[in-house]
């Protein structure tokens, strides 16, 4: 896409420069208030800590389960 800069991608959200983060750091603000915000990055932050150690417990369950190769 000529003409909107030389922006690198984030995630899968296509070309997000400042002027779209602030819009959207705006918008969070007005929705949920200045005082919620540090409670929504703690829920956020706790959501992905379990999710992860969900996912570290499904990898060890799985290594456990798998029958070991011999080597022959």
């Amino acid at each position: 896409m000529a003409g909107f800069g030389t922006h690198e991608p984030v995630l899968m959200l296509g070309m997000i420069g400042s002027q779209e983060l602030i819009i959207i750091l705006v918008i969070v603000v007005l929705v949920f208030g200045v005082n919620k915000i540090p409670q929504l990055g703690k829920g956020l932050g706790e959501g992905i800590r379990n999710f992860k150690s969900s996912l570290k417990e499904i990898a060890e369950d799985t290594d456990e389960k798998q029958p070991e190769k011999k080597k022959g």
